[in-house]
């Protein structure tokens, strides 16, 4: 008996050991991304991931769609950065799993303003544009300089507030999962790879990969960076999975707006869509009821609206916007200003879902 209390007395100093920190030499903070989450019981794991989507098929995700012709609105580089800022802004708040980015048939072969006014990359479209600052922002501050070279699209990126996420770790925190990039340099085990995840040591996982790939490692408890024993390298959807952690959105280009829904990573394919839009259906967000969804989709349009995305789209011919959405709706009734930007419709729309969404994954919690 004594034995058995003193082996309970050592699991339960073991486990809040690893839950307050970590030692007092290494004077690391540990960082839980999302507490509340931690909170609950670990719901069971789908067996099968989708290898391009990155998550788990039993975990709801909610994806935006965003029209790339915003950016051709922007008066300036400098301002268009400041745009794609604010969309990867609220992307990240309201914890979005997906962004992509789709071109319109009537601008696919067009510059905007923005590459005539600053004579940069004069063959990137409005969309490429946005996808490469949205990119940009999610990736770590310590990943970025290995994975992006030098593009005068990203001139003004410094000045563009960080997104804060919880993959976005300094080097004094330390987190049950870390983002890296395979290095060349070559490991003392022959069957492991040296991986750079932002501390003040690399470490050692237990693949042969490729340099410069970006990967997800799962550190562990032990914060010892002394130790020698190779670590994992997982899913990028494994923070999320076991520990309820936001791990950032994936950014997807779509050349029109039905290759959105064509192309989507998630098996299945998309099992809810919603459209945004001034000529939508007014319905209070308490009233609002959104059914049970694995992958949600919520697209906003261009300067001209979805309308004109879905009328040059060849292969949505014939069709309206309540053709090709579950629901079309209103989301900002009243407005004051004959218009509302795209940024800001996002920055709307998506606080607007954020209760009929939680009350959908509630009541499909409930019925587990």
């Amino acid at each position: 008996m004594a034995k058995k209390k003193r082996a309970e007395a050592e699991s339960e100093a073991e486990t809040k050991n690893s839950e307050e920190h970590v030692t007092k030499d290494q004077k690391l903070d540990f960082v839980n991304g999302d507490s509340q989450n931690l909170k609950q019981k670990k719901k069971k794991k789908s067996k099968q991931t989708k290898e391009n989507g990155g998550e788990a098929d039993g975990i709801p995700t909610v994806s935006i769609a965003v029209a790339g012709s915003i950016i051709d609105n922007a008066q300036s580089l400098e301002l268009a950065t400041r745009l794609a800022g604010q969309i990867a802004r609220a992307a990240t708040i309201f914890r979005i799993n997906e962004v992509v980015v789709f071109d319109n048939k009537s601008n696919s072969g067009k510059t905007g303003s923005v590459m005539s006014l600053n004579n940069f990359d004069e063959n990137e479209s409005g969309a490429a544009f946005l996808v490469r600052i949205l990119r940009y922002l999610e990736t770590p501050q310590y990943l970025r300089k290995a994975l992006f070279p030098k593009h005068s699209s990203l001139r003004f990126v410094g000045m563009l507030p960080p997104l804060d996420a919880p993959h976005h770790l300094r080097k004094h925190e330390w987190a049950p999962y870390r983002e890296g990039i395979t290095l060349k340099e070559k490991a003392t085990n022959s069957s492991a790879t040296v991986v750079d995840v932002g501390l003040s040591k690399n470490v050692l996982v237990e693949q042969v990969l490729e340099p410069g790939i970006r990967v997800t490692v799962a550190m562990g408890r032990n914060n010892n960076l002394d130790s020698d024993l190779p670590l994992q390298v997982v899913s990028s959807s494994k923070p999320r999975e076991d520990a309820g952690m936001y791990w950032g959105y994936k950014v997807r280009y779509a050349s029109n707006i039905s290759s959105v829904f064509r192309d989507c990573p998630y098996k299945g394919g998309y099992d809810h869509l919603i459209g945004t839009s001034e000529h939508g259906l007014i319905v209070n967000s308490s009233q609002l009821t959104i059914p049970g969804f694995r992958h949600l989709l919520i697209a906003f349009g261009g300067l001209a609206g979805l309308e004109e995305s879905i009328e040059e789209d060849t292969d949505l011919k014939g069709k309206s916007a309540c053709d090709v959405f579950n629901l079309y709706l209103n989301t900002c009734p009243h407005q004051g200003s004959r218009t509302i930007r795209t940024e800001e419709a996002i920055f709307i729309s998506l606080q607007y879902f954020q209760e009929p969404i939680n009350r959908a994954l509630q009541r499909a919690e409930n019925q587990r």
